[in-house]
């Protein structure tokens, strides 16, 4: 009698963290698309917003707004330095653009049209770029890794990185009413909701202490923040008391919060999602230089090479981002 083999249930095919992934950790509470209904629900009030889209309105969260507003949205399509330059014509005229695509198109792309059309004449146009840093699995010609580096440099423009939908839902109101251009490295899709626990205010240059420490000062921005509050919350079980400053406006720089926290003798730890070269680190080492004032600081970020491809958990391990490798880095700076 011949018998046959038990069959096995098909494994689940491994797939990458790629175009839409989102970087919220399993169990983190979210919300869905915070730019998209913030902006929509911005234009209820003010009939100056506008939107536009490279032809990824449903991939930046524009598509919220579009369906609100259909006759305040404009799709430009694969053409990112028309859009820049549409937008230019569109403040020219009093109106309020919101100008959405892949922040590694806004910045290498079309980087001429967003400093001469907007940024030289000072418009108030506001530039919201998805997919910042490592932010999705598709390899360099996606990662935005040094679009802050890029940007800096641009004379007046104001630049945000926001933590999570709390940080961005509060600061699309105070884009919109910034006189100049603007620059919003976006999170989208299933974005963490986490500020609000942490009684936090969105304020357009200036950063918020969420939590404070003896031991250790962590200097965070974007997405980073979140995994900086993990971690410090996971340190102290190691009994290493971890203080959070979130910096959630790039330029201008936040110098007194930074010089005031970093006088207090603690291990300065920054923590960005981009490349070490140009971003964060550089700003928090720089200003403290020009005070003459010293610390320890350990930079935590993006190394200064084109990324791998694969699924966002392996390659946030592999650069150092994962909520684990910040635990060993502070462990072993310790």
């Amino acid at each position: 009698m011949s018998t046959s083999a038990p069959t096995q249930a098909p494994q689940r095919k491994l797939t990458t963290s790629a175009m839409i992934a989102s970087i919220a950790e399993e169990g983190q509470r979210t919300t869905k698309a915070p730019f998209g209904h913030a902006l929509a629900r911005l234009a209820e009030e003010r009939p100056d917003i506008v939107g536009l889209s490279a032809d990824l309105a449903k991939y930046t969260d524009m598509h919220v707004f579009r369906d609100a507003h259909p006759d305040r949205f404009f799709q430009m399509g694969m053409a990112e330095q028309v859009m820049l330059g549409a937008a230019a014509g569109l403040a020219e005229v009093g109106l309020t653009p919101f100008a959405s695509t892949y922040s590694v198109f806004a910045t290498r792309r079309a980087y001429d049209f967003l400093c001469l059309d907007i940024a030289e004449p000072r418009l108030n146009v506001n530039v919201v770029g998805a997919l910042p840093g490592l932010t999705t699995g598709y390899g360099p010609s996606h990662q935005a890794t040094e679009d802050l580096a890029i940007l800096r440099g641009m004379p007046g423009l104001t630049i945000v990185d926001p933590a999570d939908s709390v940080d961005i839902e509060q600061a699309v109101p105070a884009l919109a009413a910034h006189p100049g251009p603007t620059y919003m490295r976006l999170l989208r899709g299933a974005v963490p909701t986490v500020l609000d626990e942490y009684d936090y205010r969105f304020e357009l240059g200036k950063a918020a202490q969420l939590r404070d420490g003896r031991d250790v000062l962590f200097i965070s921005t974007g997405l980073m923040t979140v995994r900086a509050l993990t971690a410090a919350q996971e340190l102290a079980h190691d009994h290493v008391d971890v203080a959070v400053l979130h910096v959630p406006t790039i330029k201008p720089f936040d110098r007194e919060a930074v010089l005031r926290e970093a006088a207090k003798g603690r291990l300065v730890v920054t923590l960005e999602n981009h490349s070490v070269v140009g971003g964060l680190a550089e700003s928090v080492a720089s200003c403290l230089a020009f005070a003459r004032q010293t610390a320890h600081i350990v930079p935590i970020g993006l190394p200064d090479e084109f990324l791998a491809a694969g699924a966002l958990p392996t390659l946030h391990d592999r650069y150092g981002l994962s909520v684990a490798a910040i635990k060993e880095r502070v462990r072993r700076a310790l």
